[in-house]
């Protein structure tokens, strides 16, 4: 009766394992089904991949609201190097490095300002000229009217007058200069800068470059300023005065359609007060903070 006993219970284990193990048989091979269908895995797969895309459509709309576009975004691409020692200063917007050269207690760039902008353009739209001569710009480009890169000059432009602008305004305008520098004042750029070049009526020959000037109009670039006759354009998209004229504006304006300018020329060894409509394009120097 005792071996009987032993012998049933013998049984009834291997029947109980056997039991067991087709139940988990069963459940892997359920979970196998899930997972060769994609109900399971396929649907955490994507779930990651919407969370990325609604991640980057986040992005990218924060990004439109703004205003901003990619290359402006924050501050990392908006700084101006001014290395002393080497008298260069390096726009990080573009990567483009200009001489600079001090005059008296000003520190100004030594050659015409060359970044990209919606209403600038090279003399004839010939790209060599943008890097032989820098690029022509309107107004309101130059004094960045759209206020993207600073606030200041924002809203000025052709038909309009702008605080900022006022003829004795203590307004300092950055407008499209890179950062720490400016667009100068008639008053730096008139009184202080052809005062110290030996005035109005000899300031010319010596801020002019050595070369690139028509007939005997070259200079003896005394102060290395290296001024260019990178001419004019005018509104209606015509090009003039290449290699005869330079044209060189101020933040200050006179009225609401003109703006107070350095005008050099070929045949004139003075630097001249203009008065240039704000929509022509001229070129632009500027000037260390």
């Amino acid at each position: 009766m005792k071996k009987l006993f032993l012998a049933f219970s013998f049984v009834s284990m291997i029947l109980l394992v056997a039991c067991d193990s087709g139940s988990e048989t069963n459940s892997m091979s359920q979970e196998g089904k899930k997972s060769s269908d994609g109900s399971n895995d396929s649907d955490g797969k994507s779930n990651d991949s919407e969370s990325v895309s609604s991640d980057s459509e986040r992005g990218e709309s924060s990004g439109n609201a703004e205003g901003f576009s990619a290359s402006i975004l924050g501050d990392s691409n908006d700084t101006g190097t001014y290395d002393m020692v080497t008298g260069t200063l390096t726009d990080s917007r573009d990567g483009q490095t200009y001489r600079t050269v001090k005059i008296g207690d000003q520190v100004w760039m030594a050659e015409n300002l060359n970044y990209e902008i919606g209403n600038s353009y090279c003399y004839g739209n010939d790209l060599a000229n943008c890097a032989k001569y820098g690029r022509l710009y309107t107004w309101a480009a130059a004094m960045d009217s759209v206020g993207e890169w600073s606030t200041n000059g924002r809203g000025c432009g052709n038909g309009v007058t702008c605080s900022a602008a006022s003829v004795g305004s203590a307004t300092m305008v950055r407008g499209i200069c890179p950062k720490d520098w400016h667009l100068p004042g008639i008053g730096e750029l008139f009184d202080e800068l052809i005062t110290t070049a030996g005035g109005s009526s000899i300031a010319g020959t010596k801020l002019k470059s050595i070369e690139g000037w028509k007939g005997s109009g070259n200079g003896s670039d005394t102060y290395s300023f290296s001024a260019l006759p990178a001419g004019i354009r005018y509104s209606d998209g015509t090009f003039s005065d290449e290699g005869d004229k330079a044209f060189f504006w101020s933040s200050t304006e006179d009225g609401s359609d003109n703006v107070y300018s350095v005008n050099l020329s070929n045949n004139n060894e003075g630097a001249g007060l203009g008065n240039g409509r704000k929509n022509s394009g001229f070129s632009v120097r500027c000037l260390k903070d």
